[in-house]
């Protein structure tokens, strides 16, 4: 019998066998798409989903806070970075869900691009700074001693994100990038029967806090 497919939650991996917990079970088999081989096992038994959106709202607004719109950028950069160093475990993985080669260069190249782009399109088109600045100061009285400016702040929730079966690396990166750059924590949950990828993924990042909760749910 293969080990339940840890998710990241609160700042570490978890699974139901955690002692921690208190709690453990069998999972859910995910089967290799080809020969029916089991690959792994996913629960989310026991997971504290309530404690888990906390801690983004909390200590991952906190931490994304903190940075500005760069910073952000080249957490994204390093990130795809760390993934195109690694894109060979990623294409088997994808292959043992069911996806061809040319699948896989879609997917995987796909999404470590929408990383690398997002982190060029942040540099570039955004401030060094952790608010955007809307146009110049409106005068809001007839002597000027009276102004108004519009700003673009983060948001003070999370984005939760549950991704589809078909793109489970571009799809996850895709929704994974644009709040990150803007300083909205994530949770996130992989298609079940594809939850490989995207947790591989998460695991390569040199920088795994920067992806708050990552649940491969059964």
């Amino acid at each position: 019998m293969t080990a339940i497919l840890p998710s990241y939650v609160q700042g570490g991996w978890w699974t139901p066998a955690d002692p921690s917990t208190g709690s453990g079970t069998d999972g859910v088999v995910v089967s290799d798409a080809s020969t029916g081989e089991e690959v792994t096992r996913v629960s989310t038994e026991g997971i504290d989903l309530a404690a888990a959106l906390d801690y983004a709202r909390t200590t991952g607004q906190k931490s994304l806070g903190a940075l500005t719109f760069h910073q952000r950028a080249m957490l994204l950069k390093h990130f795809a970075l760390a993934l195109n160093e690694r894109k060979e475990e990623l294409y088997e993985l994808s292959l043992r869900a069911g996806a061809t080669r040319r699948d896989s260069l879609s997917d995987v190249d796909g999404g470590i691009g929408v990383l690398f782009t997002y982190s060029s399109k942040g540099r570039r088109e955004l401030p060094n700074s952790q608010v955007y600045v809307d146009g110049a100061p409106e005068p809001l009285s007839k002597d000027g001693t009276f102004l108004g400016r519009h700003i673009y702040t983060r948001l003070p929730g999370v984005a939760v994100q549950i991704n589809a079966f078909n793109f489970p690396v571009w799809g996850a990166l895709e929704k994974f990038a644009p709040p990150s750059s803007r300083g909205c924590p994530r949770s996130s949950s992989p298609r079940r029967r594809r939850p490989m990828s995207p947790r591989r993924g998460c695991g390569c990042s040199s920088r795994p806090d920067s992806c708050p909760t990552v649940r491969c749910s059964s």
